[in-house]
């Protein structure tokens, strides 16, 4: 899976990463820009999935793990598992065993294969409301 346009219009955004090497983000920080809890980015920690390095009680994140989080919630968006995303960071990252790609690709089509079914139900379904939404106006005008 290709995450380097993901990752580009990120990079675009205004939530670049700070510039010098000791750039670094607090989980706030981190938080804010891409719209999920502190709960959330703490249990992607304790998943294995980001491993921010700490002074005190303070977790401050690398460009890296910012990068590695767009990825995670890419993958979230799209419908894999922890496992799944886990496997995507480690391809990435170039830390996947022989025969990741292969497996990455195949979990690829199946994920398109299962949303391309719930499309198709989903429009089935407006579908259906649409003509329960129009049955009722037409019996109130009634």
């Amino acid at each position: 899976m290709d995450f380097t346009s993901f990752e580009a219009e990120r990079t675009a955004d205004t939530h670049a990463a700070p510039s010098g090497e000791n750039a670094f983000f607090t989980i706030g920080d981190l938080a804010r820009e891409f719209g999920v809890t502190l709960r959330a980015l703490r249990f992607y920690e304790d998943k294995g999935l980001l491993a921010p390095r700490r002074e005190g009680l303070t977790r401050l994140y690398s460009p890296a793990e910012r990068s590695r989080l767009a990825i995670i919630l890419k993958g979230k968006k799209l419908g894999f598992t922890l496992a799944e995303i886990k496997a995507m960071v480690a391809l990435r990252e170039g830390t996947a065993p022989a025969g990741g790609l292969a497996l990455t690709r195949e979990k690829c089509v199946e994920q398109l294969a299962l949303l391309e079914t719930q499309k198709t139900e989903i429009e089935e379904a407006i579908g259906e409301l649409r003509q329960m939404v129009a049955a009722f106006s037409s019996r109130s005008a009634a």
